[in-house]
């Protein structure tokens, strides 16, 4: 009885506030009923992934992607029953693969999955004392330790460790949760964490400790990313700890907002001065850039840059403005950037006028972690594919679209303690491992249906695109392409197939 009246003078204290408060109008036209609205809004995302949705319905992972996720990284049945139930023939822009009457045999049936390298080296073009090939053309695309938790970095980077792929850093700099095996790729953005003085601008001497202290093999320089670009990162005060503080060297309690532009450079030629200055002072490593496809004049003076002189990027990292995995405005996050399709056929076309595409290794991001994305990634001249939040997902993210409020509630991207507990890294690294050879393994199933032994031989003609009005377009029509861009030689073919199946 006596909590029967502790309530009742609870509802009535609530109801008081809300009809004096003058914030809400709900609340002050509708006291305590009027809190189901804000309850049934903050829970939306929830309702409509388990009771409102079609299977194919929701944005931006649909319930079967996010299902075919789950069950490859838990190594379950994820195949589909009683045909697709996708509509082929009213879905615009819905990408075929056609496979070959006489397909072929799968090499070491029964042995598990393969990694699939990269069908270049990569620094390789330009000599670098530190070129290598990756072991795997599928890496983990760049999330920021602070952006997500300790537990997922760690993780990501036991996982990567595990399947042999890399994983990008992000522009948060490199922290403790990467220092377990798996090899990385460090994003410079324009805030220069882990290479940052007191100005905040570039330091070779933070840039070279940093070097110093972890498994880097890899250099990429940050211009802008398919979220927000042009606009700079954005972490939210939330999320900033004393040790992310710490590692990027700024103040805590605060929101830590990156430039929109570098101060190390402002041109294509100025950049390339740069590039080789990190080349040469980290001992040959390679160095690339990233950014989001906009306005394409920058495009054209890069290739035109390095085509006439001796400077040049070693890779180049194309992110969609489909992309993103943390906190950015809406209008930018919806309206700035073209898509990665659009935007990797720009720029790598961009690069085959000027004669400097095989001297390039192009890496590619932005909802590929699907067997037929990555597959078609590939036929648009990318040779490494990047996956952010397909892997977030591998490690146990459910789409809540809480990552800009520090309360995921499945401890991916927050930095709340209590959340962070729930995430085991060693157990989500096995699954996220298992992720990544399950869909390079599904990605050689699409090229042995073709014929082909690796992604690389992939051309734009593999594909048709089926519009909803009966017809079916050339893909390679479409985006331009002229036949066997960037398709690698024979003898490159079975170097490839060597290092996969070995002579047997």
């Amino acid at each position: 009885m006596t909590m029967l009246w502790i309530l009742l003078a609870l509802l009535v204290a609530l109801a008081v506030y809300d009809l004096c408060q003058r914030r809400h109008a709900i609340l002050r036209n509708f006291p305590i009923v009027g809190h189901l609205r804000y309850l049934l809004e903050m829970v939306g995302p929830e309702l409509r992934q388990y009771i409102v949705t079609d299977n194919d319905e929701e944005r931006p992972f649909s319930r079967d992607q996010r299902r075919w996720v789950y069950a490859s990284s838990k190594k379950q049945n994820n195949y589909f029953g009683f045909g697709t139930d996708n509509d082929l023939e009213l879905t615009p822009n819905y990408l075929i693969w056609k496979h070959a009457t006489f397909a072929r045999d799968e090499p070491r049936a029964g042995h598990g999955p393969v990694r699939v390298p990269c069908a270049k080296v990569l620094g390789g073009a330009r000599q670098r004392r530190r070129a290598f090939r990756p072991q795997s053309m599928i890496y983990t695309s760049a999330m920021s330790f602070g952006s997500l938790s300790a537990a997922a970095v760690e993780a990501i980077n036991k996982g990567c460790k595990i399947a042999g792929s890399l994983q990008n850093t992000g522009e948060g700099g490199v922290a403790p949760p990467h220092d377990h095996g798996g090899p990385l790729i460090w994003q410079l953005g324009t805030g220069y964490f882990g290479a940052r003085g007191k100005d905040g601008g570039f330091d070779r001497g933070r840039f070279l400790e940093t070097l110093g202290k972890h498994d880097v093999r890899a250099i990429e320089i940050k211009l802008s990313q398919g979220a927000k670009p042009g606009h700079g990162g954005i972490l939210p005060a939330a999320k900033v700890t004393a040790e992310i503080a710490g590692i990027r060297g700024i103040p805590m309690g605060e929101d830590c907002l990156s430039p929109a532009a570098h101060k190390a450079f402002r041109d294509a030629d100025s950049l390339l001065d740069f590039v080789e200055m990190l080349a040469e002072i980290s001992g040959g490593l390679p160095i690339g850039i990233k950014s989001a496809v906009g306005e394409a004049s920058f495009w054209h003076d890069l290739a035109r840059e390095m085509a006439t002189g001796d400077r040049g990027v070693d890779f180049i990292t194309v992110d969609g403005g489909e992309g993103g995995t943390g906190a950015a405005p809406a209008v930018f996050a919806d309206h700035v950037a073209l898509p990665f399709k659009i935007g990797m056929a720009r720029v790598f076309q961009t690069f085959v006028a000027h004669g400097g595409d095989r001297r390039v290794v192009f890496f590619g991001s932005g909802k590929l972690g699907f067997p037929h994305q990555a597959l078609f990634a590939s036929a648009l001249g990318c040779d490494m594919i990047g996956v952010a939040r397909e892997a977030m997902l591998a490690i146990g993210c459910i789409q809540a679209q809480r990552c800009h409020t520090g309360h995921c509630p499945t401890g991916v991207a927050t930095q709340n303690k209590w959340l962070m507990r729930g995430l085991d890294p060693t157990h989500k690294a096995a699954r996220l491992a298992n992720y990544l050879l399950t869909l390079q393994s599904e990605m050689l199933w699409l090229c042995h249906a073709a014929g082909l032994a690796h992604p690389a031989q992939a051309t734009l003609d593999h594909f048709e695109l089926l519009d909803d009005r009966f017809e079916a377009r050339s893909p390679r029509a479409v985006f331009g392409y002229a036949a066997d861009e960037g398709v690698p030689q024979a003898a490159q073919v079975a170097e490839l197939e060597q290092i996969m199946y070995g002579a047997g």
